[in-house]
């Protein structure tokens, strides 16, 4: 089963989120900060993962940075998923290593597009 990683610091995000994987067959762990999200990352070894970037703590980019560039999470993809939709943005995760972005809200079918785009 696809492990995947949610990291955003809205606990209605998180449940939207999470519902809407599950019931499409994904394992899926939780994160309410970057940080928390790169001490998840590191230990649980999650397949995907989805970034949020306005949080407390550590925001998006710098988890998205620390995540790609890690030792043992180099290899784990990040879509960043935000309600932030400027190209800089985009422009900005891609530079810190996001391997896709999208503009909340998102719908199931759009997210399992981009996650398997991503593990392929």
């Amino acid at each position: 089963m696809t492990k995947i990683l949610v990291v955003d610091d809205s606990p209605t995000e998180i449940f939207k989120l999470k519902n809407m994987l599950e019931s499409l067959e994904f394992e899926v762990i939780t994160a309410k900060n970057g940080r928390a999200g790169v001490d998840l990352a590191i230990l649980e070894q999650p397949d995907c993962v989805l970034m949020d970037i306005v949080m407390p703590d550590m925001n998006g980019f710098q988890a998205t940075r620390i995540i790609t560039r890690g030792k043992t999470t180099s290899h784990m993809p990040v879509i960043i998923v935000s309600t932030k939709g400027q190209e800089t943005d985009r422009v900005w995760g891609q530079r810190q290593g996001a391997k896709g972005y999208m503009v909340k809200p998102v719908t199931g079918p759009e997210l399992v597009a981009a996650i398997k785009a991503v593990l392929e």
